[in-house]
């Protein structure tokens, strides 16, 4: 989709998400940074760093170079760029990173679980917010939350398994929790998705 949507609200609030999505970004980098510096202490050593480093800055600048590039010049609707997108888009990186840097994925057992539930969540929320059209139906918002969610989920799971999960001894288990993985990253975007249409519905009135 190209459709780049606006969402009116307060310029306090505005500016608010603005430096939210900022100061996510700054951290993000930061923590990406110090994972080069000391990958010891990263919390990612042996789970596809190299890949995270790529991916993770890459998920978060998609919007604004979209955006840079092509995004600005294509809606005559928008009035700014979507931070409110853009602070979605970027958190689940951020999260992830810190929960890695933290050893939560290692150390609590409900915490990969609870992650694939909420920040593909977060992620597909961004993404509608940023590119679906607002006057989507309830049935419509809920497919295309599935569609992106669904096949965002299958693509990580892909990625991991060719980046580390084959040689970890993770792979003994890694069907099962694939599976869980991706049930829970696709009922995350649909619950994303069916937040979102409510919310713009309200917002119209």
């Amino acid at each position: 989709m190209t459709t780049m949507v606006a969402t009116t609200v307060p310029t306090a609030r505005v500016n608010w998400v603005r430096y939210a999505a900022l100061a996510a970004k700054i951290l993000l980098f930061a923590l990406l940074l110090t994972a080069l510096i000391w990958p010891d202490l990263s919390g990612i050593k042996g789970k596809a760093s190299t890949a995270r480093l790529i991916v993770y800055p890459l998920g978060a600048m998609v919007l604004p170079l979209w955006w840079w590039a092509y995004g600005r010049t294509r809606s005559k609707l928008h009035r700014g760029f979507p931070w409110h997108a853009d602070l979605l888009m970027t958190l689940p990186w951020l999260i992830d990173l810190i929960g890695n840097r933290l050893n939560l994925f290692d150390t609590v057992t409900w915490w990969d679980d609870a992650m694939h539930f909420i920040l593909w969540g977060l992620l597909t929320a961004g993404v509608l917010l940023a590119f679906a059209p607002p006057g989507l139906s309830r049935g419509l918002t809920a497919f295309v939350a599935l569609g992106f969610g669904a096949t965002a989920a299958v693509v990580w799971e892909i990625g991991e398994y060719f980046a580390f999960i084959r040689s970890s001894p993770e792979l003994q288990t890694a069907y099962t929790d694939t599976l869980g993985d991706l049930g829970l990253g696709t009922l995350g975007a649909l619950l994303a998705g069916l937040i979102l249409y409510q919310t713009r519905r309200t917002a119209r009135g």
